[in-house]
């Protein structure tokens, strides 16, 4: 069947609008698709009492035959279309409720019929709309074994030919205050009225509200409803039914008033019809006659194009097409961006996981986006993700922060006592400079790792009295010996001056194992975007995580052992280099005073007069002296020795690049060695994730209908 595209020209308020029937038409095959329930679609409903009239307006305006002295229709929401076509027919078809089941959307909108004319309808309407109900599960005299008064289900009544203007009107089941015992409940008041709502409160939808003339339209719910829902009264268009059932003249006073807008304005203003009575027929002749009575007083004197069907039907003609054309290219651009929006809520769950299968293939995703983004924070390749943008991505540069304040911090602090300053030294190890800021990391942010790590970041400074302390150790463990100093003594000396490595290296090892795990959380957060496998995931890392920690502790903690608890030891030729510098310096200072000499030379003493500079020294003075020397020069060596082998064995190959670091923990590997039990219980989805994605599947499916209907 082809559709011929009509187009006309509205000059309502004062300017063209193009009203394109192809856009009608598209507009209700959204609809038809439950497009309504992802943004409102415009449209023209028809609301009121059950006593007001409204089917019988329908009949008149539409020209459908509905069956005498029924009800049936006003169960549930009509839709009645009249749309050009070069054939001539009535097609009758069922359009599944929003929330329907997928089984009962099968069921009912499989049902269709099909009638050559109104006659035929006519004839055959009541047993189409028995089936209809027994579709529905609408339970009636004839079919008492439905299970619902009222559905969300939508009858759709096409009437398509070649002199058919296109119209669509959506005709609402009835506002009751009153239940009838054994028909109706509270329940059924109260989706009827949410049924209204939902239909009215659409801002491109208008609002025919229904008044029976014979009724004081201030005690007219809908009305109220209609203001609740359109405050300025720009969508609503009153329709006064049953004018023949006015007697009194100031109740037709009273009427007249609200058509000339005197009462209750309202913006698309109020139109009189008279309703086709009981025993009326639907040809024009009896139109003439039933609209006869607004030839005379006081409705002569009405607006001519405010009175009557035609009247009414030209204004809804006009008021859909205004709205369908005003409202398309925004719909188009409103569908558009929501489908954008819910692919991507569709990615965020990422592949279906249902299957064994689709669950390894997803979590093995996941891990190799993973460690490519940890290869690159190890690395320091930030521009090759915007992930990076997040600076507690960038692990190597806390890395090497930290690292940089443990060397500072170490060299700074790490002595028990504070050497004797030789003001001459020019080693850089002479200089003690105070270590940069620390970025302080909250344990508090990972409760796993408070009993692993310390958090207490403060380092006493070293005390003042080395030499009163050496003096101390030299008495407690001097022996029979010619002035040296024994292995013994200066085993308990650097033991006793390493005291605080312990403390230094846990600390130290605590900000990487933290930067690692802050990493860790942060770059799954960043690959995973289902929250629950997240939070299964770590779950399942955890464990091995800590595990890998607490090795990389005990590297560091064996290294602090081997350093401090050994005899001391060293081939560093700058450990002799030092002792001879500084032995250098304790004899210029005991020269004392010499005479000038050339800048070059600077003091210059006299070779005969070097032995009565040397000072002599007791023995006791003399260990100590050399005690300390010693300590120092060795010191020195093995506090820089010590800093690389922390780095190395304990933060690098435990935590960063040896085998079992636990940046390489989660990987393609450790899915593919996952059993199936083990892999479901982490990346397997649970009903609602299942139930998300086929929410969002059927979204997207619809949405891009709906973008090639447009």
């Amino acid at each position: 069947m082809a559709s011929n595209v009509k187009e006309e020209k509205s000059d309502e308020a004062g300017r063209n609008i193009l009203i394109s029937h192809d856009r009608l038409y598209k507009i209700d095959q959204l609809r038809e698709r439950n497009i309504g329930k992802y943004l409102p679609l415009p449209q023209l409903v028809a609301v009121g009492d059950q006593s007001s009239g409204k089917s019988s307006l329908l009949e008149t305006v539409t020209g459908i035959p509905f069956p005498r002295g029924q009800e049936l229709c006003t169960r549930y929401a009509t839709q009645i279309t009249h749309r050009r076509d070069n054939d001539s027919f009535i097609s009758i078809s069922i359009i599944s409720g929003p929330q329907a089941l997928a089984e009962h959307k099968v069921h009912v909108e499989t049902y269709y019929r099909q009638v050559n004319d109104t006659a035929q309808l006519q004839a055959e309407f009541a047993d189409i709309l028995d089936e209809v109900n027994t579709r529905m599960g609408i339970r009636t005299p004839n079919s008492p074994e439905g299970q619902h008064t009222f559905s969300e289900d939508v009858l759709k009544i096409e009437k398509c030919g070649p002199n058919e203007d296109y119209l669509t009107v959506i005709d609402v089941p009835g506002i009751f205050r009153t239940t009838t015992e054994g028909i109706t409940t509270e329940k059924d008041k109260s989706m009827v009225l949410d049924m209204v709502i939902k239909y009215i409160k659409d801002p491109r939808t208008i609002i025919l509200a229904v008044l029976p003339c014979n009724v004081d339209v201030a005690t007219q719910e809908i009305l109220a409803l209609a203001e609740k829902y359109d405050k300025k009264g720009e969508r609503t268009l009153g329709v006064l039914t049953k004018p023949d059932l006015v007697k009194e003249r100031s109740a037709k006073a009273s009427v007249c008033a609200l058509v000339r807008g005197k009462r209750k304005p309202l913006n698309l203003g109020y139109y009189i019809v008279r309703n086709r009575g009981g025993d009326d027929d639907e040809d024009d002749s009896e139109l003439f006659k039933r609209e006869d009575m607004f030839r005379q007083e006081p409705w002569r004197d009405l607006p001519d194009g405010q009175v009557g069907v035609g009247a009414l039907r030209e204004r809804l003609q006009d008021l859909l097409g205004e709205i369908t054309d005003q409202a398309f290219p925004i719909i188009r651009t409103e569908i558009r961006d929501m489908l954008a929006e819910t692919q991507s809520a569709l990615d965020t769950l990422g592949a279906s996981r249902k299957t064994d299968r689709e669950q390894r293939q997803y979590l093995a995703t996941v891990a190799g986006k993973f460690q490519g983004l940890m290869r690159a924070a190890v690395d320091a390749d930030y521009s090759c993700n915007k992930a990076f943008d997040d600076g507690e991505l960038r692990l190597i540069t806390t890395i090497v922060n930290h690292t940089e304040w443990f060397d500072r911090t170490f060299r700074r602090s790490s002595q028990t006592y504070q050497f004797l300053k030789q003001t001459e030294l020019t080693d850089d190890d002479e200089v003690f400079e105070e270590p940069s800021a620390l970025e302080k990391i909250d344990t508090a942010a990972f409760p796993e790792l408070i009993r692993l790590v310390v958090d207490d970041w403060s380092t006493e400074p070293p005390m003042h009295g080395i030499m009163a302390w050496i003096e101390t150790i030299h008495h407690d463990f001097r022996g029979i010996t010619l002035g040296t100093v024994s292995p013994a003594m200066l085993s308990s000396a650097f033991r006793g001056q390493s005291v605080k490595w312990g403390a230094i290296t846990k600390q130290y090892v605590s900000l990487a194992i933290l930067a690692v795990h802050r990493f860790i959380i942060k770059a799954l957060q960043k690959v995973c975007h289902c929250q629950v496998v997240l939070q299964r995931l770590f779950a399942a890392l955890v464990a091995q995580l800590l595990a890998s920690y607490e090795s990389a502790l005990e590297q560091a903690m064996l290294l602090v052992e081997v350093e401090t608890q050994r005899k001391p030891y060293t081939l560093n030729h700058y450990f002799n280099s030092n002792m001879q510098k500084v032995r250098g310096l304790r004899m210029r200072d005991q020269m004392g005073s010499g005479v000038p000499g050339s800048p070059s030379l600077g003091l210059v003493i006299p070779v005969k007069d070097i032995a009565g500079k040397i000072k002599n020294k007791s023995n006791a003075e003399y260990m100590r002296e050399e005690i300390h020397d010693t300590l120092r020069a060795y010191y020195k060596v093995a506090g820089k020795r010590f800093v690389d082998y922390i780095y190395y064995l304990a933060v690098d190959h435990c935590l960063l690049s040896g085998p079992d670091s636990p940046l390489l923990l989660f990987s393609e590997k450790w899915v593919l060695e996952l059993d199936d039990k083990r892999l479901a219980s982490i990346a397997g989805e649970n009903q609602q994730i299942t139930n998300r994605r086929a929410k969002l599947e059927k979204k997207v499916q619809d949405l891009k209908e709906a973008i090639d209907i447009l």
